[in-house]
Formats: C-alpha cells, structure tokens, sequence
C-alpha cells in the first residue's frame, strides 16, 4: 500500500505544483480526481484523507532568508559571474531535482536557493586568480537541516569553479559516515562505500546520479574509509586535469588532519603545485566544537584548530565557511587579537549568515515554552524524577545497574504505543527511533543497552501470548501497563486501543536496542531495512549529541545535566521534522534541564532577532561578536572555556538584557536582611509620593511609574545576594545604573509582585498575596533558595510588557508574528525580549517568595515554612551607550562548583582513528 500511496502523492504533487497557491479544496479534488484510476482503486478514504493533509501541511510551509551580517569591503561578484556565462548550475540542478523527488516543500527549496546564493556571493570568487581568503558562520537551529544546506552550497561551489572541497565532520566516525553518505547522495552521485569495496565496475548511482551521471565528482575518502593519503595518491591521475571537483569528507581528528595537510604538500611539490593554485572550500561542520582555539595564551593554539588553520594556509585562494547551530563559542574567537596567531584564527570575520528554520520546525520553542503553558501539564515534555536510587545523574564509570528507572520503563512503552500508532497511521516503512541519552560512560550506556533488551524481550513475550486475546488480555500486567500510557498519552489523538493492541507484536519483534559509541563498532542503517521501517532504541553519549540524526525520533529519555548552551543544545537530538507525528513525540528529562532549555531558547532565539538587527544598521561580524560577547550569556561560555584557577574578568553590557535573582540565600540572616532592604524600600518610595495609593492594579501586582532611582540603588547596595547567583551580583548592576542615572535610568517602573487570591501579608504599608515559587531540595541542603519550576525563573512569562502602553505592545506583538510567520489569531507566547526592546525607562520587579513543598522533605521544608524571601528581576531598555561595560570579577573554581566540569563523554576524545 506504501508504494501505491507514494505514486498518488507523487501525481498528486507534480498536479497541483500548478496552482498557486494549492488550497486545501484543490488538494482533495485533486486526489480524488486520481483516485478513480484502477492503480489507486485500493487506496481508503482514510488513506486518502491522510494523504491530502500531509500535502496541505507541505505546501504550506515556507522558510525565511535568514539574515546577513557582512564585512565593509564586501563586493558581490555572482551575478556578475552568471551574466557572463562563467557558471553552469549542473550540480546544483541535479540537486534540485533531488529535493523535489524528496518532496521539499516548494517555498523551503526556492528558500534554500536564495540563501546558498547569498552565502556563495560573500565567499572568494573562484574566477578571480590573484590570492584570497575568506571566513565566514552560518547559523543554523539544531536538526533543521544544516547539511542539507551546505550540501546545496558545495553543488553551488563547482559549478562556480571551486575544484577542491573538504568538509569536516564531527569528531566519531559515525557522524562522519553519515555525512559522507549524504554528500554521496546529494553531491557525488555514487555509492562511495560500495565503490570501496566493489571497484569502480560495480559502483551503484545514488540520489542526484539518478538524474544525471556524467561529471561524477572524485571523492578522497568514503562510506567506510576516511581519509587516507595511499589511497589518496592512487586517485591522483584522475585530478590532474580537475576537470571535476575533488571531494573530501573528513573527520575532525588531529591525526587525519595532519595527513592531509602533508599529503598536499608533497602532491603540491610533486605536480607543481597544481592543487594548491585551486580554489579551495572547507565547511567546518558543527565549528563550535574541537575547531576554536581555547587555549587563549599569545601563541598557544588548539592542535586541531592550528591544523585548520594550516589547511587554510597551503591554498592560494580558500574560504572557510563554519556551519553551527550554537554560534556561542566562535563569537568569543578575539577579532581585535594583536598577535598573528589571533589574526589568522578562524573568526567569521567576513560574514554571518543566519538561517530562518522552516516553518514546520520542531524546535527548542515549540518544546520548552510553547509546549509548557503557565497552568497544566506540559504537551511534549515529561519529568525525570525517580533516577536517583537507580541512575544518579553524577555516577562513578563502574556504577552497577541491574534495573532501570521507572520513567525509562515508561518512555520505553511509550515508544513502543507511538510506534503502533505511526504503523496504523500508515508509516509503517519510516523509521522510527528513541533515543536514551543517560550516561557519558560507555560502559554504562552498555549496560543501558543490556537492560533495555532485556525489557523489551519481556514486554514481547507478554505481548505474544496474551495480546490476540483482546480485552481478556489485559489481564497481563505488561499489556495493561501498555494500555496505561496509551490512556495517559495518546487516547485523545489515537482513541482506538483495540487495534493498538492488535498491532503491537510486529512492532516489539522489529524492534532493536542498539548502543551508539566508540565501543560499539555498528552504526545505525536506516536505508537497509526492507519495506518495514527500522525501529530502533539507541543508546549513547556523546555520539547522540553532535550531529548525527535519529531518523523518525519520536520519544527521548535524556538524563544529562549541564548548563552549557552548546553542549545543551547540540543534546537536542529530539528537534527537526516530524511530519504526521509531531503530536506522539515525547521528552523525558529532569525539571532543571527542561528550565535551562527554555532559558537558552529564548536567548538564541533573540541572538537571531539581533542579527537581523544587525543587518538593518549595516554593522559587520566584529560588531555582532562584540555585542554577544557583552550579553550575560557571556559568563556560561567563559565557564565553558575555564582556565585553570583564579579568578577571570569579564566585560559584560547589561543594555537590552533581564537580571535576576534566581538563587537565594537561604540563611536566615540573609533573608531577614532581604526583607528590611525591602521593606525600607517600600518606605522611601512611599515618602516619596509612591505608596500603595498611587499604585496601579496590573497583571501579576501593583505598578508604580517613573520613581526615582535613589531608593533602588539603595536597596541593591543592601541586598544579600547569594554568592550563587552570579549575574545578580549588585556591584557591576549599581556600577552600570550609576553612570545612567543623570539620564537614561533616572527613572523607573517598580512592579510589587503579588496574586490576587490568597493570604495576604502586610510588607511595611502594602498588603500582599505573596508569590509563590517552587525550589530544588538539593539546593536547599546546601543552604541555597534555587528556584525550580517549570521555567526556573522567579518572574512570570510576559512580565516585561508591564508598564508599556497598549499600542507599543500591540505594534512588538505584530512584529514578532511577521519575523516568526504566525498567523493572525494564532496562539503564541511571546518572548519578553520583545517587549525589552522597546521599553523606554527600566522595569524592578519585587518579589516576596512563598517557597512550595514540590519535591522537600519534611525536614528540609522546616527551614523555610515561615520564611519570606524577598526576590528581584530587572529589566534593562536598550541604551544609547550599548557598547559601555561593567566588569564581572569571577572565581574559575567557584565557576567549576557551579557549572560543573565540562560535561566530557568518556568516549568524546581525539582518538586518530
């Protein structure tokens, strides 16, 4: 039925590529105009149903250009190129013609066209022959089709006449398998691995060698093989005319890299230097991680960073293009270095490119803010509570597991619903994944993989015997426990668990668990499975986590706890496409990590919005990388790249940024203080003139406008923060707000946080209904208020319109929903840094904290039953001296005890494989 579904969508698709745009009527008449053909006679209503939603979901999504942040000098030379004749798109037209037999959505392949164009003018042109060299990012969003797009660029490359291309893959050989085979697929046209092992008689045409097979590109490297310089030399006769490009795709490893570089300095020397006069293009993929250069003393270089840089320099012309989808790291490469070694660093020094993610991207927003409403349960994520006795998140590399947690048992039965569901649903020939990403030890992740196995066996011989008995089977304590998370899942999207049952065996004996690491040689075929799609259970760490995709991922179990934004996001296997299951994909993860993921949603999120901000005033990389490197986000990427001990200044720009206190003392000393800086506070404003009478009753308390900024600078001199809360830390604040005091922050909105229903709490003159927040009990073991929650964050979504009149807001909102592409009357939560941005006096949110008993102890909870603990939040305005910094002084191993070493998986080294 696959097969025949697939010709109808194919028809279907070629009918209505005519119209524009296709409606969802004209989709329909379209499908069942054809289904009266006998080819089609089999196909269902429901099929057909099925189908026209899947064609109206594609049709209508579309992607953005992204932005552009370039350098002064630049001069465009494509068009140039193209009027005169120079460039033949071959390659790029095979590859078009790949992506629509993919069926791309129409607008994301014109989409992807424009901005590999715009990224192929910014890079050297290969017509000119005096010496160049380029450098430049291109910012993507994890899982949103990086490699998609600069498998386009490398097409769009030789036909521009760049004849050498390397691309540098991930630091595993399965990242770097993977990539080898899509650029096979999408580039070469060949089977490369087969071409290995079969000779060239026997080499199998692929993808875009379907469509046109006569200037096959040579590849130095393979589905099996990495680079190697014997094999190399033997293929030397056959570039020597570089009539076609040469094609290498390597890992990112010191010793490979090292062969490279000397197999061209002799081929450079043997042939007179013929390779070397080429034009060169090197895509740096996932450029964040092993290629900056992290040691930072004046000639110190990274091994394989120096290694890059040496590719770089054996060309006459090159350009450097670094795809990422967590920029963090290489916006902190010094621009401004003095030093040769930093002027010769891989900083993007010539252009930025953002990439807009499709529209029907499944992302950090649609997971961690969207998907987790302010009341109820959240849609997509569910929480790791019960590891502890079982799997600590801390565990020593010879931890003993004899069971799994509760919460993995469920997720794993979960998979096993959804991938029944996605069968009936008709996808049984996709594939279908889950993904356990729970230990960096690979020793532990086998053990995973070993209990897993042994789960799944029990779960299908209780499913064998008993399952075909229909509501008598139930009766089994491993099939109610399946109809359990089906009724707590699924029942509203899939209400049948009557033909769930039926189908479950099929699913449980396909299925396989399967370890990812370096001490599992296998890797993951997703294409060798016959009709029926893989269904698989991988395990691992590290080799999760950079690059390689799960195909069909559709439930996580991630039991990791680091707070850096890379390492966070790249852990994000669970973004990309879902197409007709989105709504089964499920996240299990600890609450803490859930918080960190929406807070770094957010953050990259106007990283993007500032780019194109960036675009619109003309400002070029240095620009850009100065800004990033002033946000505040600026102290987890310089916790990421510690030095040693000691302590390490940072520079950070508090203009168009939130602070606030989320750690809190939990001394009583300090909390009594808390409270008399707050009360005396209320006081001074009151004298003032700017008591509870002159309060307006707003969403989330009562609001006062423009007091004076006195008392405030009073009460952050006599707050106690606690040494935990690093951004908090009132000295660079008052610094910052005292230079701004005669203008910009003279005056001030004051938001007295309070409910509107509850017991009420006199604070000086005002009476209050306190906040209440939720904190972590490990925290409060060591005398430590972390505030915990959905959000881990003290103040409400949407606190930072407060104050701004209705018009302003409406004109942010309407603005958001354009750059974002929602439509009218959508449902949307909108960011607060919309709203930051336009505010024009600072906004202080006080606090008064009721601590929740969510997840204490008795014993714990004693500590802080009376307690109320004063909080704050400040919004800063962008400032008219954006570029004016404070200095943070911070304790390298105060940073370590609270970040945590660098979340290093046992197997996430440079091994010279």
């Amino acid at each position: 039925m696959s097969s025949t579904l697939d010709l109808l969508d194919t028809m279907v698709s070629q009918l209505i590529a005519k119209q524009s745009p296709p409606t969802p009527e004209s989709i329909r008449k379209a499908v069942n105009t054809l289904r009266v053909l006998p080819d089609f006679s089999e196909v269902s209503d429901d099929d057909a149903e099925m189908l026209a939603r899947e064609l109206e979901e594609r049709v209508g999504i579309s992607m953005g250009l992204g932005a552009v942040v370039e350098d002064q000098d630049f001069r465009p030379w494509l068009n140039d190129a193209r009027a005169k004749g120079v460039i033949d798109p071959y390659y790029w037209k095979r590859y078009e013609q790949l992506l629509r037999a993919k069926r791309l959505p129409r607008d994301v392949i014109i989409a992807m066209d424009e901005v590999t164009d715009r990224v192929l003018d910014r890079m050297g042109n290969p017509g000119e022959n005096s010496a160049w060299d380029r450098k430049g990012m291109v910012v993507g969003h994890v899982q949103s089709g990086k490699t998609a797009n600069y498998t386009g660029l490398i097409c769009k490359a030789a036909d521009a006449g760049y004849r050498l291309i390397v691309v540098i893959a991930g630091i595993h050989n399965n990242l770097r398998n993977q990539t080898q085979a899509r650029i096979d697929e999408g580039f070469i046209g060949r089977d490369t691995g087969r071409l290995e092992q079969q000779g060239r008689g026997r080499s199998r045409t692929i993808g875009v060698g379907n469509f046109d097979d006569r200037k096959v590109p040579v590849s130095l490297t393979n589905t099996i093989k990495d680079f190697n310089k014997a094999t190399a030399t033997t293929n030397t006769s056959q570039i020597s005319s570089y009539a076609v490009p040469v094609v290498l795709v390597i890992k990112k490893n010191s010793r490979t890299l090292a062969n490279l570089v000397d197999w061209l300095k002799e081929h450079s020397v043997n042939r007179g230097s013929e390779m070397v006069d080429q034009p060169m293009l090197l895509i740096d993929d996932e450029a964040d991680n092993a290629s900056i250069n992290i040691k930072y003393g004046k000639d110190e270089v990274s091994r394989i960073n120096g290694q890059i840089r040496d590719l770089l320099g054996l060309f006459n012309r090159s350009c450097y293009v670094g795809y990422t989808a967590t920029p963090f790291a290489n916006i902190f490469i010094d621009p401004d270095s003095e030093d040769e070694v930093g002027k010769q660093d891989l900083f993007p020094r010539h252009f930025i490119i953002g990439l807009d993610a499709p529209t029907n991207y499944f992302g950090a927003r649609k997971v961690f803010i969207d998907g987790v409403p302010e009341e109820g349960d959240p849609r997509y994520l569910r929480y790791i509570t019960d590891n502890e006795d079982v799997l600590p998140v801390k565990h020593p590399i010879d931890h003993r597991l004899d069971e799994l947690p509760g919460s993995l048992m469920k997720a794993l039965r979960t998979f096993v619903v959804a991938r029944t569901i996605r069968n009936l649903r008709g996808q049984a020939g996709q594939p279908a994944s889950m993904l356990v990403n729970a230990s960096r030890f690979t020793g532990i992740q086998n053990l995973l993989r070993n209990r897993l196995h042994e789960a799944l066996e029990g779960i299908e011989s209780a499913v064998r015997v008993d399952a075909a008995k229909g509501a008598a089977g139930l009766a089994n304590e491993e099939i109610a426990r399946l109809r359990d998370c089906w009724a707590e899942e699924y029942a509203d999207v899939f209400p049948d668990w009557s033909a769930i049952q039926a189908n479950l065996l099929p699913v449980l004996a396909s299925a396989t668990v399967v370890a990812v690491n370096s001490a599992s040689p296998g890797s993951l075929d997703y294409d060798n499975t016959g009709d029926i799609g893989l269904t698989v259970i991988a395990v691992g760490g590290f080799s999760l986590s950079r690059g390689l995709t799960l195909e069909g991922l559709t439930v996580s179990y991630f039991l990791r706890n680091s707070m850096m934004y890379d390492t966070l996001m790249q852990m994000g296997r669970w973004f990309g496409y879902r197409a007709n299951y989105e709504d089964l994909c499920r996240v299990w993860m600890l609450r803490e990590a859930a918080g960190w993921y929406a807070h770094i949603a957010e953050a990259t999120e106007e990283l993007q919005a500032e780019l194109k901000r960036m675009e619109q005033v003309r400002a070029t990389p240095e620009m850009f990388g100065l800004a990033v490197r002033s946000h505040p986000s600026a102290l987890l990427v310089t916790a990421r790249n510690k030095m040693g001990s000691g302590e390490k200044h940072v520079m950070i720009g508090l203009s168009n940024n939130f602070v606030e206190t989320t750690k809190l003392s939990a001394e009583p000393a300090s909390i009594d203080r808390n409270r008399q800086a707050a009360v005396r506070l209320l006081e001074a404003l009151g004298r003032a003139g700017y008591g509870p009478r002159a309060a307006k009753d707003v969403p989330g308390g009562q609001l006062l406008e423009a007091v004076p900024v006195g008392p405030i600078d009073d009460f952050l001199r006599e707050f106690d923060n606690c040494r935990d809360s690093i951004l908090s830390d009132t000295g660079p604040i008052r610094k910052y707000i005292g230079s701004r005091t005669d203008d910009e922050l003279a005056e001030w909105d004051v938001l007295v946080a309070g409910r509107k229903t509850g017991e009420v709490e006199q604070i000086g003159d005002w009476d209050l209904i306190p906040t209440a927040r939720s904190v972590g009990a490990d925290d409060l073991k060591a005398k430590v208020l972390a505030i915990s929650g959905k959000r881990s964050r003290v103040a409400s979504r949407g606190v930072e319109r407060t104050g701004l009149r209705a018009d302003v807001v409406e004109a942010a909102e309407r603005q958001y929903r354009l750059s974002q592409k929602i439509a009218d009357g959508a449902a949307v939560n909108y960011p607060d840094w919309i709203f930051r941005a336009v505010r024009q006096r600072p906004l202080l949110v006080l606090f008064h904290l009721r601590i929740k008993p969510d997840n204490l102890e008795p014993d714990d909870w004693e500590t802080v039953r009376n307690a109320l603990v004063p909080a704050w939040s400040i919004s800063f305005p962008r400032s008219a001296r954006p570029d004016a910094k404070v200095e943070y002084i911070l304790n390298t191993t105060k940073m370590r005890e609270l970040f945590g070493e660098d979340d290093t998986d046992e197997d996430d080294r440079d091994d010279g494989e």
